[in-house]
């Protein structure tokens, strides 16, 4: 009968072809050998196949009753680990060697299927050392989440892993974000032969910029909210500190951009610094409040608003980024990160909040994964 020591020798000498016939036979002749799956997993180790053989190896720790089988299953996972690692560390050394690379940048997980996030889990922990419950958590069956930030370079290292495990990962700089030119639209001037905008840029000029509907790629649109300080009452707390001061939501403005990707510039519309009472006159209620003495009321703001909605859907297909809020749900503690980001919104605000900068992110990622593939 074969010796499972020859199978052993074989991979010492880097014999691959020997060792796999090898363990053929044993597999034959003996398939209930203690060693034959150890040593299937370490000829997947020796020929890089490392998660095969993290497979094997798993499954002898769950399985197994030989101890001496257990320990060397417990060895060669950590041998594992020890070249993942070093495998990475010379990958984001590599990656990292031009200046560029250490712009700081994001990586954005997207959306997974119900039925796919058990199989994703685990790869997630796989590759960031966690376990597969805090990794299941992480992923979302809805929007984008905001999953890691660090320079660019590390980023594509791990994303690029991550992709071929099969999860649906990008990165983006924040430079390249930044390079996106934002217009703040303040009222459509003339929509005919084609559209002229009048818009302030990023040093809060005032021109005037006219474009086809054809050059709109996509558009993005998200709400967000104004908040306003109240007074919070709690039984609970002692009698001389029962209120406080909280801030709560008070309303929700609405943006809307357009993205010209051929002039990397993005048109932002805003309900509540778009003047609509200049320009084209978009309902007979605009009309009636046209008198720039006459301030217009929420719901005249908002029948002009779903009127300009509806202009767009005339011109426009109906390719709409509308998954902000949970997208800025995994944001919002990203301060440091978001304060790079000028928001280029015009909204009145008594404090900063990141709403804005979220979606100034949320938009310029959208910009950049339409933009073409990585």
């Amino acid at each position: 009968m074969l010796d499972i020591q020859q199978v052993a020798a074989a991979i010492q000498d880097q014999d691959y072809r020997t060792a796999a016939q090898l363990l053929k036979q044993v597999q034959q002749e003996s398939p209930n050998h203690p060693w034959l799956k150890f040593y299937i997993g370490r000829l997947y180790e020796a020929t890089d196949k490392w998660d095969r053989a993290e497979q094997v190896y798993r499954k002898l720790l769950q399985s197994a009753t030989n101890s001496k089988v257990i320990t060397q299953a417990r060895q060669g996972l950590q041998r594992l680990e020890t070249l993942e690692s070093n495998r990475r560390k010379a990958a984001i050394s590599q990656a990292t060697a031009q200046p560029q690379a250490e712009e700081p940048g994001v990586l954005i997980l997207e959306p997974i299927a119900p039925e796919q996030k058990m199989a994703m889990a685990q790869q997630l922990a796989r590759i960031f050392k966690t376990d597969a419950y805090t990794a299941r958590m992480q992923l979302q069956s809805r929007g984008w989440r905001l999953y890691r930030t660090g320079s660019i370079g590390e980023l594509q290292v791990y994303g690029e892993e991550m992709q071929q495990a099969g999860i649906s990962v990008f990165w983006a700089s924040l430079a390249e974000i930044r390079k996106i030119n934002v217009f703040r639209v303040q009222y459509i001037q003339s929509l005919t032969p084609q559209p002229i905008l009048v818009c302030r840029d990023h040093q809060d000029q005032l021109g005037s910029l006219e474009f086809s509907w054809s050059e709109v790629s996509q558009q993005v649109e998200g709400l967000l909210p104004l908040f306003m300080e109240a007074m919070d009452f709690d039984p609970r707390r002692q009698r001389g500190d029962r209120f406080r001061h909280k801030e709560m939501i008070q309303d929700y403005v609405q943006i809307h951009d357009l993205h010209l990707l051929n002039r990397c510039t993005i048109l932002r519309f805003c309900d509540q610094s778009y003047q609509f009472h200049q320009g084209v006159s978009l309902t007979k209620a605009s009309t009636e409040a046209s008198e720039p003495s006459t301030p217009l009321t929420q719901s005249t703001t908002r029948l002009n608003w779903n009127q300009l909605l509806a202009t767009f859907n005339q011109h426009l297909p109906e390719n709409i980024w509308s998954e902000f809020t949970p997208f800025a749900e995994t944001t919002l503690d990203y301060t440091q990160l978001l304060k790079q980001l000028p928001p280029q919104i015009d909204i009145e605000r008594k404090s900063e909040t990141p709403w804005d900068a979220a979606f100034q992110l949320y938009s310029g990622l959208v910009f950049q994964h339409c933009s073409g593939p990585k």
